[in-house]
């Protein structure tokens, strides 16, 4: 993934201060504004400079920022370079629906605002847009005290799941990282704690809502909601995708040569009895249908990926066996195979 250096394109210091922040975007919205400037790269640089000030302008947005730029600027990383997160690294975090006011670029190609690939895997494409109190504000700024009561912000946050959790559902405490700006327009940090209940058979990308647990009302109005978006947290045993499981099976030589009976654990905690047909090779794939991460439309399947798994030969018997075995076979070549 390629790395955006927030501060680095707005020129100032990982320090500055809200009001600095916006000073520094000001100055160079009117310096590269493609309606008014004569730099042959005026748009491409406005996006940046929009979407730099869309993280760096919202207090939750730039904590979470900061949190994964300090582990690229302790390796020396600047904008371009290519940056690989450890899994988990977006999950936690708490945003609001919208990103600033002033985040919408009107350029005058008609192409509207563009994010980068960086911005959208952080952040997600819903956080681009400009949320229901800016638009209150917007649509009511002439009317002075005339302004109506507004159902608050969405917000969002990602939460990674055990897939025993997302196979059959569960009743989970989360902790969410959110940030503020003090009274010197510094970010501080700001973390709160939820009882969450995780319904069954909830996939990776999918939205659990809370409802009333969002941005306060504006005016008065009744609070937005809380989207959680699921994500499965990485196992060796498993790869999911969509409703499907992907699970490695160890088979012994033997019994995949000579067929088997086994006892494996699926992805919801169950013991299940498999055959292993005779004549499977590795790389073959068992289908259990149905055994996948459930719905109450078409649950998906759980695919056994088989490995074999070739024991030692370590005391005498077992290398007369291994010897037996190679004699029982002769003229077999497994690279001709």
């Amino acid at each position: 993934m390629e790395f955006k250096d927030y501060y680095q394109i707005l020129g100032v210091d990982k320090s500055a201060t809200a009001d600095g922040i916006k000073k520094a975007y000001r100055k160079l919205a009117r310096q590269y504004h493609p309606d008014i400037s004569k730099e042959a790269d005026a748009a491409q640089r406005m996006a940046e400079i929009n979407e730099a000030n869309a993280v760096l302008s919202d207090a939750e947005k730039r904590a979470a920022y900061d949190t994964v730029g300090a582990q690229a600027w302790a390796r020396g990383a600047r904008s371009g370079d290519d940056v690989r997160p450890p899994p988990g690294w977006n999950a936690g975090y708490e945003f609001s629906d919208s990103g600033p006011e002033n985040f919408r670029a009107n350029f005058s190609d008609g192409n509207g605002g563009h994010f980068s690939e960086f911005f959208e895997q952080m952040f997600g494409r819903a956080q681009a847009g400009e949320g229901t109190r800016a638009r209150a504000r917007r649509a009511y700024s002439d009317q002075g005290d005339a302004q109506p009561r507004m159902r608050g912000e969405d917000q969002h946050a990602r939460i990674e799941l055990e897939l025993i959790d997302a196979c059959r559902g569960a009743e989970r405490q989360i902790s969410l990282r959110g940030a503020k700006l003090d009274a010197n327009g510094h970010v501080v940090p700001e973390e709160r704690t939820l009882q969450v209940k995780i319904p069954p058979g909830v996939k990776e990308g999918q939205l659990i809502r809370l409802a009333g647990q969002g941005g306060p009302g504006y005016n008065g109005g009744p609070a937005g909601d809380l989207l959680l978006e699921v994500q499965i947290r990485p196992d060796p045993r498993w790869r999911v995708d969509g409703r499907d499981v992907i699970q490695r099976l160890r088979v012994a030589p033997w019994e995949a040569a000579l067929g088997a009976s086994v006892e494996i654990a699926t992805p919801d905690g169950k013991a299940v009895e498999v055959t292993v047909p005779s004549g499977s090779g590795a790389g073959r794939k068992l289908r259990l249908k149905g055994r996948g991460i459930p719905s109450s439309n078409t649950p998906g399947d759980l695919y056994l990926e088989l490995e074999i798994a070739v024991p030692g030969a370590v005391t005498p018997e077992q290398n007369t066996a291994w010897e037996a075995l190679s004699g029982a076979y002769p003229g077999f070549d497994p690279r001709r195979v």
